[in-house]
């Protein structure tokens, strides 16, 4: 699923509240892969369904434990466990880090899901039954601010009201409501205390297509992207989080790392993200195969209406513009000639029962500042039962308006440790062993805390039953991008 197409009418706000005392330490979040133990099950189809239609602080980091697996013969999604409301209640919410509200299915909503194919128990979430709820009137600042002036229709005491499209057809309508957002606060190596901010959120009323079934359901989307609306933004004007994280996707055991804050270790090479870009777009280059540069129009490479290079986490696979992709694919089978092609549910896949490291090239995309992000042939090839597919898609026959656009998914981000630097508006990332650790700086004590992989499991929901826990996916990335 592909998030972030807005109705532009209509209000999309997050408002701070100045009152909530700011918080020492780290904050834990546990996030799931959606499609769990279903994964190795999962049609194929699906991953492409996804993709197509789907962005002097006190405190500077944030562990995020995650579950899940992002091969492409297996995941495509995750999803993560929060705290809402006075008392606290538990809510399963998608991690999307390229849309920038965080919603959940509301108590008078007349369509939505009341049960989960994927193993969860939905809560419905009841402003009334919550001490610290309260409704955001559209006669609020921070509503009529982010019109520009006064809310259309906006009548005394009325409600600010929030309505999003998604890529996928998919739809979700509501208010936005002001309560306590509950989460884990990192005091030291694998030691936690409870800890909240106070964030505004949708209360979804009504929900369209898929995120109306039952078969995916969920308690609604936690937005992570980079405008002030969303929860990281939120967080950091509160003096929660300064706006740096990082992940590190383990396809060996599944899971990995997510945190906020600097990493110190290891250190990662960066490049500059595009300005004025709804999504995490940075300047591609060049790329190369086997070792040659390929001879593409530089016309493909800019950036800006649509165009670019897209780092989204949340996208299982990687798509490429047509003349990029019909050109990588001659020179990844140039040497294999005697293979035989076959359609699997829209996959050109192929048997092969050699080692793909060895009979396929190594793809290396150059971006700027000298930054490269080696993808092997274990990356963009993966297995579906006896065969091997090529992960890299043609943008140009998935895109809805035209556009070439690269995008760079869970297929080529994987195993490496990706760093999100908004504050300095740059991206980076090293080959790491994402079943490690990281080291994240403190910066208000200047002592580097040792964040650990995780890898989300049965003991994950004993464990929540115990702590209040935020959310937090790594790596997702979602936006309207086709």
């Amino acid at each position: 699923m592909a998030f972030n197409l807005l109705i532009p009418s209509l209000l999309f706000l997050f408002l701070l509240n100045s009152f909530v005392p700011f918080v020492l330490g780290f904050g834990v979040f546990h996030v799931k892969h959606k499609f769990g133990s279903q994964a190795q099950r999962r049609n194929l189809h699906l991953l492409r369904v996804h993709d197509v239609s789907r962005h002097s602080r006190l405190l500077s980091a944030v562990d995020l434990p995650i579950g899940g697996n992002g091969l492409p013969s297996g995941t495509g999604l995750y999803f993560a466990q929060i705290g809402i409301g006075t008392p606290s209640k538990n809510y399963y919410v998608q991690v999307d880090t390229g849309s920038d509200i965080l919603w959940v299915n509301c108590i008078s909503c007349s369509r939505c899901p009341k049960k989960s194919d994927l193993g969860v128990e939905l809560t419905l979430y009841d402003p009334k039954g919550s001490q610290s709820g309260t409704l955001l009137s559209c006669e609020a600042s921070f509503c009529s601010s982010a019109f520009g002036g006064d809310v259309p229709g906006c009548t005394t005491n009325a409600p600010c009201q929030y309505s999003v499209l998604y890529g996928d057809g998919s739809s979700t309508m509501g208010y936005f409501v002001n309560d306590v957002l509950q989460y884990n606060q990192v005091t030291g190596n694998s030691v936690t205390r409870p800890a909240n901010a106070s964030v505004i959120f949708g209360c979804g009323a009504q929900q369209g297509g898929d995120l109306g079934s039952s078969s995916e359901a969920l308690d609604g989307i936690l937005g992570f992207g980079q405008s002030n609306t969303s929860v990281l933004s939120q967080l950091s004007s509160a003096g929660k989080v300064k706006k740096v994280f990082s992940h590190c996707l383990d396809t060996v055991r599944g899971g990995g790392i997510f945190a906020i804050g600097d990493v110190v270790q290891p250190k990662t090479k960066t490049t500059p993200l595009v300005p004025n870009q709804q999504h995490y777009n940075v300047n591609l280059k060049g790329i190369e195969v086997g070792g040659s540069l390929l001879q593409l129009s530089t016309n493909l490479f800019k950036t800006g209406d649509k165009k670019g290079t897209i780092v989204d986490s949340g996208t299982t696979l990687t798509y490429l513009p047509e003349a990029a992709y019909k050109a990588v694919w001659e020179k990844v089978f140039e040497k294999q000639s005697d293979l035989s092609f076959q359609t699997v549910q829209e996959f050109s896949c192929f048997q092969y029962t050699g080692n793909v490291d060895d009979g396929f090239p190594e793809v290396i995309f150059n971006f700027e500042n000298s930054l490269t992000l080696h993808v092997y042939p274990h990356d963009y090839l993966f297995q579906n039962e006896k065969d091997y597919c090529f992960g890299f898609q043609n943008g140009g026959l998935q895109s809805k308006d035209g556009k070439d656009i690269f995008l760079l998914g869970d297929l080529v981000l994987s195993n490496k440790l990706v760093v999100y630097d908004l504050e300095n508006q740059v991206i980076g990332w090293t080959e790491y062993n994402c079943s490690s650790s990281i080291k994240v700086q403190d910066d208000n004590t200047g002592t580097a805390y040792t964040v650990n992989a995780h890898n989300i499991g049965s003991a994950w929901r004993s464990e929540s039953q115990n702590s209040m826990v935020l959310l937090l996916l790594t790596i997702v990335f979602t936006y309207m991008l086709f």
